[in-house]
């Protein structure tokens, strides 16, 4: 009966979050073009919340007091709530809107790898990504409605705090249902001391897995309605994207009892065959809904992959997800959301394959990693 609660409560969590993220990558650049930014200024704000992210975890590294505990995670959840409401009145100025988007992602930051952590002791392997989809699911139904209401960017605003305000309820309650019963847990709990340099190459992967995604994030809307599709249209490419990370979800658990470093490398390709396609044809509906098809790979195994890896991998947990969101979709993320700001025109997606494939090269010559685990 925990677990039941755990697994709903979680998944509450995930269908919440994930509808930000759908406002905030799908409809926030839209709505920042709306408001009159340019493409250079929409980068750096962009960039503010994956910054945030690779800075913070420093914290929990280096001071030793401050640990990713339910007290921080429930204070993050009310700072996250409170910035939500400063978009509004610094929408229209660009310095006020940077710090505002700067204290989000500073809260944003903690509360994914706390549940990431929570979910992965507490749910097997095939269970997380069944829990895992639902967040899909609120991306999905998020792009699929606003892409058909968004008119001004004050639509976008509101979106963005009812979905945050009920991300903190939900993590809240995910907090109730530990404290109402005891879990056991399903993960191991052994493995190496947390060291980044042991692994370095693969975590260079990760790093240039996300700066990779930089258009995609930022300009994906943009760069589609630019050549011909329409925001509506636009909205169902991405909706179909998340549809395909739905189905990844609920069947990838026998995946992720594979050679993981492996999966890691296979997906890691084909995001950069992905790219290269966009590339070619920014036009084509067709070629556009395959290239969106690729997601199942190049998100939902990648991640689930990822994730997974690092938590047989590693002792420290929660520091461990708190480092891969930090340094792929923090760091990878403000590189990749500045860049593409600057390189946003034609070639954008050309850029981002070369930059996919050096991340799968990365991760070819990580030869030291022990899979002594990874079938547990």
């Amino acid at each position: 009966m925990a677990l039941a609660t755990m697994f709903s409560r979680i998944s509450a969590f995930y269908f919440f979050y994930f509808a930000i993220i759908g406002v905030y990558v799908i409809f926030f650049p839209k709505a920042l073009q709306m408001a009159g930014y340019n493409s250079a200024r929409i980068g750096i704000l962009l960039s503010a919340a994956p910054l945030m992210r690779f800075i913070v975890p420093f914290f929990f590294l280096k001071l030793k007091h401050i640990k990713l505990n339910e007290k921080v995670f429930v204070i993050s959840l009310v700072i996250l709530s409170l910035s939500v409401l400063l978009f509004y009145p610094t929408l229209y100025t660009f310095w006020p809107l940077l710090a505002v988007n700067l204290l989000f992602g500073g809260a944003i930051s903690i509360s994914l790898p706390f549940v990431e952590a929570r979910a992965l002791e507490v749910l097997k392997r095939h269970i997380y990504g069944r829990s895992r989809l639902f967040g899909s699911i609120g991306f999905m139904l998020v792009a699929l409605w606003l892409g058909k209401t968004l008119q001004t960017p004050i639509d976008a605003l509101h979106y963005l705090s009812t979905t945050t305000i009920l991300t903190a309820i939900s993590g809240a309650a995910v907090i109730y249902a530990s404290h109402a019963g005891k879990t056991k847990t399903a993960g191991p709990r052994s493995g190496e001391s947390f060291r980044i340099i042991s692994h370095w190459p693969l975590w260079l992967g990760f790093f240039l897995m996300q700066v990779s995604f930089g258009g995609f994030y930022n300009f994906f809307t943009i760069y589609e309605t630019a050549n011909g599709i329409s925001l509506e249209m636009t909205s169902w490419l991405w909706s179909f994207g998340v549809l395909c990370e739905i189905i990844m979800l609920y069947f990838q658990g026998p995946l992720l009892h594979k050679n993981l470093l492996s999966v890691l490398k296979i997906t890691v390709l084909v995001t950069s065959v992905r790219w290269f396609i966009l590339w070619l044809y920014p036009g084509s509906l067709a070629l556009t809904f395959f290239s969106q098809s690729l997601h199942a790979f190049s998100f939902a195994l990648y991640h689930s992959a990822a994730i997974t890896l690092l938590f047989t991998l590693y002792r420290q947990k929660a520091l461990a997800q708190q480092f891969f969101l930090g340094i792929s979709y923090g760091l990878g993320g403000f590189a990749g959301a500045i860049l593409a700001g600057q390189i946003y025109g034609k070639h954008l997606f050309l850029i981002e394959f070369f930059i996919a494939f050096a991340a799968f090269a990365a991760l070819s010559i990580e030869r030291s990693i022990s899979y002594k685990y990874n079938r547990v």
